[in-house]
Order: C-alpha cells, then structure tokens, then sequence
C-alpha cells in the first residue's frame, strides 16, 4: 500500500468515527463501515485502471516490423476509446533508445521504472503478433494484488535438458517454467522497480543472449530469490478464431505472414557450406529433403568435387567458425560469377530448411532495403555488445546488405573467427539491424518446447545429432502447400 493511500484510509475512517453519534439507523452504521473498509483497499486491484497498464510491444526497426508494431498499438488504442478510459501507455521497444540490447528486455528495466515506477501498476509484454482483448486483460490483472512481485504468462518448459538453455535443470528439466512472449507477459511494477535497482547496482554479464524468455525467466526467478512464473491460462496462443479461445484475453496471429505473391525461387541464391569430410555424410541428406526447392544454389567446400558439385574458394576448411570462407560466398555473389538475385541464403550443410516457406515470409520484407534476417543472438547486449544471426538456422541477406556490408570494408580477424558474430559486429557498426524471425532454428525440433513449436509453421532447424533428418524433415518442414499457410493436420494432433 502506498502511503498516500494509507492516509487517505486514515482519513476516511477518522471522518466516519466522529459522525457515528449523529448516524440513527444501523443499517447506516454497517453502510459506513463497509465504506471504511472499501477505501482502505483503494490499491487493491477492483481499482485497476487501464491507464495503470503499460504495453510495451518488443518491435524491430526493420519496416515490415514497425508497421506491425504500429497496428498493433492501433487496435489497442481503438479498444480503448471504446471501453471510455484513459488510453495507457504504449511502448515500441525499439524506440526507447538507440542501444541495440533493447530488445533483450533486462537493459532497459531501469527505463521502466524511472518513467513509470511511481504511477503504474503492470508492464504489458507483447509480441508484435499478439492479439489482445482489453477488458478481458484488464479483468485478469485485477485478480492479482499489485502491491506484490508477479511475473505472469503462459507457461513453457523443456521436455530435456537442450543446449539453448545451457543444459539448465538437466536433472528436471521441466519443473523451470518460462513464459511464451506470443501470450504476452507481465511484470508487476514493485518487480521491476526492484530488478531495475539490481540491473543498477549488478551489471549485466557480457554474456551470450540466445533464448530470450528462458533467460529472462532466469533472471527473475534469480536462483529461488524472486518469484518463479504465475501460470494464467487467459494468455494464450491460440488463433484469434479458434473456438477453444473464447475464454482468452490473448491470441496470436500467424507466425508465418504472407504479405503478397512469395518470393520466386529465382529470387533467392542459395550458398551451402559444407567441407570435404561431410560430402559424404550431410551433402546427400540435402540432396534428399530440401536441394530440390532452389532454383539457384551452389555448395562451398574445401575440396573441389564435380559429383555434387562442390565449388573451392580457396579458404582453407576451419574445425571452428568459417568466416574466411562466409566472406568468400559474400564476394561471390555480387560477383558476376552468379546470377543476380534479390536475396541470399547461406546455411550450413546439417542445416534443415523450407525454402516455400521462406519465399513467403521474404514477400514481406523490401530487398531494396539492407536486410538481415534469421534467429537472432546477441552477445553483449548489457554492455553495449551486438545483435547477430546464428548461422545454423539459416542467414538471409537482402543484395543491398551484402553491397553495404562489403563496401564498407569489414572483414575477418582469421579464417577460423565466428561468421555469423564477425557479420554481427559489422552490421551493428553499420547500424544496419538484424532482424529477428522465430522461425528459424538453431537447433533440433526436441531442443525447443512443444507448446512453444505447436503455433509456429517453422522455417528451419539445425544438427543431425541424434536424430534422423531426412524424418525430421518430412515431419516439420515438407508440406505440398507452397504458401505454406500452416503445419498438417498430422502434426497439430501430434502436439
């Protein structure tokens, strides 16, 4: 309870005392003390207003994004001229500042609660394709006392220990929950006035930023020191006209937009890195699943083999990174020694993709653009690190950001140095943004949490550890519909 508020309890109840003796009836006794005891509970939730709620989009800088960004904060704005408040405060994370850890949520934390610790209740996460319901939302909140810490949403968790949580809570891996950011989220203000403090106090680690939410979660949760995720079933991820949503105050929009004709297949050059040792073993799994969907596709090795047919660039095989030769196949294709085309995809040879669907995604992004898109880590991010694409799930360049990128002269510190970062560095020294799309994967469909693959029509996955890829392809990324408009109906049952 704030203090204004316990005055103003005090206050009321002192002005209801002194007039008992001039009250005749009883019933205007209990009537009084029922008044008394109503405004000594002003904080409590029954008074939640929306104008107490801020929303914070977590959006990109590319343009695609910001537009989506933008309706969103539309619809709730219209939501609220309708329900007659206050229209509370909207926040598109990407432009509270020019630092590029934004987006990893724990840096600006000390933003959020200097401008809003004193006069808000909740921060509102949301996904740029999250769907809300405002009353419905509001209705929820005010089941919780706001006075105390909360972190809510819709709960996910690890089936197996995965290397994209760091091997975390290998003896149970599914007693950690972490919130699904698609449902929205929330934070309680007296929890983030006090993470805000430590963000102060506790520098961030200059550490690597790979799951977000599983990262935040841990953050918070702070070894048993601060609370763990609060389930609510209302958050969830759901299509909006789904009949098993009519209880939810959030729904989600597909995760695969399609914003017009795909991309032609003639539209992308498809460069795959592969080495001598693995012609063998993962050339032909990509001959199998996914070689035929290119149009225009050349593997790199360091070993010329006319069966595949593999081009040498001249850059040594590295056993770590691959820089040297990433930077070889940049050069290459703005060469005339390929055809040109509007965008590049460079994956990995164990790397599992569906090109249709990636035309259709691509249909929302402008190629005159400097675009940079995939999975998105960051390293750093609390320090004034970077953003990069993790190459395992696949990098896509638009033509303007290879020509910016190499223009500007950035290059590999060896041969052996991480790509995927290297590119990062130079991107961020461009101020050129990466842009993030859940439906890439670093990592195998078993390293990610069902519920959370359940909403998604993926784009990739990555490894061949363990599994047996040829299957892992025809199950989550082979379908006849080239639109790519969502998983079977196999598949959905599965999850």
């Amino acid at each position: 309870m704030s203090r204004s508020s316990s005055r103003l309890g005090y206050k009321a109840a002192f002005v209801f005392w002194s007039l008992v003796p001039f009250i005749a009836a009883s019933e205007d006794v209990k009537e009084g003390v029922s008044k008394v005891q109503e405004a000594d509970k002003l904080p409590h939730e029954s008074q939640l207003r929306l104008r107490e709620v801020v929303f914070v989009i977590q959006s990109q800088r590319n343009s695609f994004h910001v537009q989506r960004a933008e309706r969103l904060r539309a619809d709730l704005l219209l939501q609220t001229e309708v329900l007659r408040e206050s229209p509370p405060p909207i926040l598109l994370l990407h432009t509270l500042s020019d630092s590029e850890g934004d987006w990893s949520i724990l840096p600006s934390l000390p933003y959020f609660s200097s401008h809003f610790g004193k006069n808000s209740s909740w921060i509102m996460f949301l996904e740029e394709e999250t769907n809300v319901k405002l009353e419905k939302l509001l209705s929820v909140l005010k089941k919780f006392v706001r006075r105390k810490e909360w972190f809510l949403g819709k709960p996910l968790h690890d089936d197996e220990s995965t290397i994209i949580h760091h091997y975390a809570f290998a003896e149970n891996p599914s007693a950690f929950k972490y919130p699904d950011f698609s449902a929205g989220w929330a934070l309680s203000i007296p929890l983030i006035n006090r993470l805000a403090n430590k963000v102060l106090q506790e520098p961030l680690k200059s550490d690597f930023t790979i799951d977000l939410k599983h990262e935040v979660a841990l953050y918070i949760w702070d070894e048993g020191k601060g609370p763990r995720l609060t389930a609510v079933p209302e958050l969830c991820t759901l299509p909006e006209n789904s009949p098993r949503a009519h209880h939810c105050a959030t729904t989600v929009r597909t995760h695969s937009p399609l914003c017009g004709e795909p991309v032609k297949r003639e539209d992308i050059f498809v460069a795959v890195k592969t080495c001598k040792k693995f012609h063998l073993e993962r050339v032909p799994v990509v001959k199998k699943t996914w070689e035929k969907q290119a149009s225009r596709l050349e593997y790199y090795s360091d070993h010329a083999d006319p069966s595949i047919p593999t081009i040498n660039l001249g850059v040594p095989n590295t056993d770590r990174g691959h820089c040297g030769k990433t930077f070889a196949i940049l050069s290459r294709y703005v060469s005339s020694a390929v055809p040109k085309t509007d965008w590049l995809l460079i994956v990995d040879d164990d790397t599992l993709i569906s090109l249709p669907r990636l035309q259709a995604l691509l249909s929302c992004y402008d190629p005159r653009e400097p675009v940079c898109l995939g999975e998105r880590y960051g390293y750093g991010l609390g320090q004034g690190g970077y953003s990069y694409i993790t190459g395992g799930g696949g990098m896509v360049f638009s033509r303007e950001a290879v020509l910016r990128l190499l223009a500007s002269g950035c290059k590999c510190y060896s041969n052996d140095a991480p790509d995927d970062m290297v590119v990062g560095m130079c991107l961020n020294a461009l101020q050129i943004p990466v842009t993030h799309s859940p439906l890439f994967h670093q990592a195998r469909p078993e390293d990610y949490a069902r519920d959370f693959l359940a909403h998604q029509t993926p784009i990739s996955f990555h490894k061949h550890w363990n599994i047996d890829p040829v299957a892992v392809f025809n199950k989550w990324l082979n379908d006849s519909d080239s639109r790519a408009e969502g998983l079977s109906t196999r598949l959905k049952e599965e999850l």
